[in-house]
């Protein structure tokens, strides 16, 4: 009769705690929770249901010497198995990538201070010698003996200068973790702020500069709450360089997919 209760008390709490553990993952996904948070609110509820299974659980039998303590070994053994078991299945902090976003982030002030001149000078210098002897090599193997002068092409530059304004752009929209507020392409966002896949129809370059630099200069139509309790931070003037926002300006421009509501933004001041 015991076990039939005990088995009884299992099914009964085990069901409420994987109902508990739905209802908790919808809730997360329809705040945007990551897929990895939905997955830890599940974990929790059913370790919540774990935990009142036990409290109803009949009584062990008493230990005592070195049955107890080789008992309690054998407890936390198990349950730090569990716990390492789960954590290993969840993402894991890798340095490397953060080292990697921080070197991203401090690529231009680097490239600004006089250090960063003279590392980006002997950058171009060791170019322009590798492209002289390769240049020499063909030359000679051709049987010609003409001194080679090599002009550096129009337009080259390295750092956070060089390559595709709009890539530089989006690259400052995942650095300043912009996605934790607004959805784009379908991810991120907690409804702190409107979608943005077809900002680019609705405002113009110098509006959407004025925006970041300014936040209380534009509200998105139907986020009248978060404007008022000042949701976008008023930062990014102080935080990022002006060739950073220009580039995040940029790319915020080429977003016009119409297929996706954006709120209507509204002048404020």
């Amino acid at each position: 009769m015991a076990e039939q209760s005990l088995t009884r008390n299992i099914m009964k709490k085990g069901v409420v705690g994987v109902v508990v553990g739905i209802i908790l993952v919808i809730a997360a996904r329809a705040t945007h929770f990551p897929e990895v948070f939905q997955i830890m609110f599940f974990l929790y509820a059913m370790l919540g249901a774990l935990v009142f299974i036990l409290l109803d659980a009949p009584s062990m039998p008493r230990l005592e010497g070195a049955k107890a303590a080789i008992g309690l070994i054998i407890f936390y053994v198990i349950l730090s198995g569990a716990y390492i078991g789960g954590a290993s299945i969840l993402p894991q902090y890798d340095p490397e990538d953060e080292k990697g976003k921080i070197d991203k982030v401090l690529r231009m002030r680097r490239a600004m201070s006089e250090q960063g001149k003279a590392e980006e000078l002997i950058a171009r210098a060791k170019e322009l010698n590798d492209r002289a002897a390769s240049i020499e090599k063909q030359l000679q193997a051709l049987g010609g003996g003409a001194t080679v002068v090599v002009e550096e092409p129009v337009g080259s530059s390295s750092g956070a200068a060089a390559g595709d304004l709009v890539a530089l752009g989006k690259e400052q929209w995942e650095l300043q973790e912009c996605y934790n507020c607004h959805k784009l392409f379908g991810q991120g966002g907690k409804k702190r702020g409107p979608i943005l896949d077809n900002i680019g129809n609705l405002m113009t370059p110098e509006a959407l500069r004025e925006k970041i630099l300014d936040p209380k200069s534009w509200m998105a139509e139907g986020f009248d709450k978060q404007y008022k309790k000042g949701k976008m931070p008023d930062k990014y003037k102080d935080l990022m360089f002006p060739q950073e926002i220009d580039a995040l300006v940029a790319f915020l421009a080429t977003l016009k997919d119409t297929s996706v509501d954006t709120p209507k933004p509204i002048k404020m001041n």
